[in-house]
């Protein structure tokens, strides 16, 4: 794999991982299946309870009306709760109710019941190889991250 095609082959690769995780999890759900942003929502309320909607739109990379409409519909949904900020009363704060977060905790469950699985399948010099490219892996979202706050 030359320097050329490598950044294509890896995006390629994430993609791929990520688009059959959200596949091979949706199969034998009994409720409606969460979308792409809105498990990216509550696992970022889980992370930092109480967190804001502006906050959360910002760290999510989303226009503020639309992190307000997954809000509201997760709210509908009975999966979170919107507190008034005692700090500033215009402010709503977020938090999980407890129907998502046994949601999240089985569905991270069955995430890595299936990434489990197949990494078992891999041979001992590919099992290592994963787990030794996991430090550059997270630099490469860290760099990720910090690049799109500076644009």
């Amino acid at each position: 794999m030359d320097e050329e095609t490598f950044p294509e082959e890896l995006a390629d690769a994430f993609v791929g991982i990520q688009r059959l995780l959200r596949r091979r999890l949706r199969a034998g759900l009994t409720e409606p299946r969460f979308r792409g942003a809105e498990v990216e929502l509550l696992r970022l309320v889980e992370s930092r309870p109480g967190i804001g909607v502006s906050e959360a739109a910002k760290e999510l990379y989303l226009a503020g009306n639309s992190v307000s409409t997954l809000v509201n519909q997760l709210v509908k949904q009975g999966h979170l709760v919107r507190e008034t900020d005692p700090a500033d009363r215009r402010a709503a704060r977020l938090l999980l109710t407890e129907k998502a977060e046994t949601r999240l905790r089985e569905w991270k469950r069955r995430r890595v019941a299936l990434v489990g699985s197949q990494v078992a399948r891999l041979d001992a010099a590919e099992r290592d190889a994963l787990r030794a490219a996991l430090p550059a892996l997270r630099t490469l979202a860290v760099n990720l991250h910090e690049e799109a706050e500076e644009s």
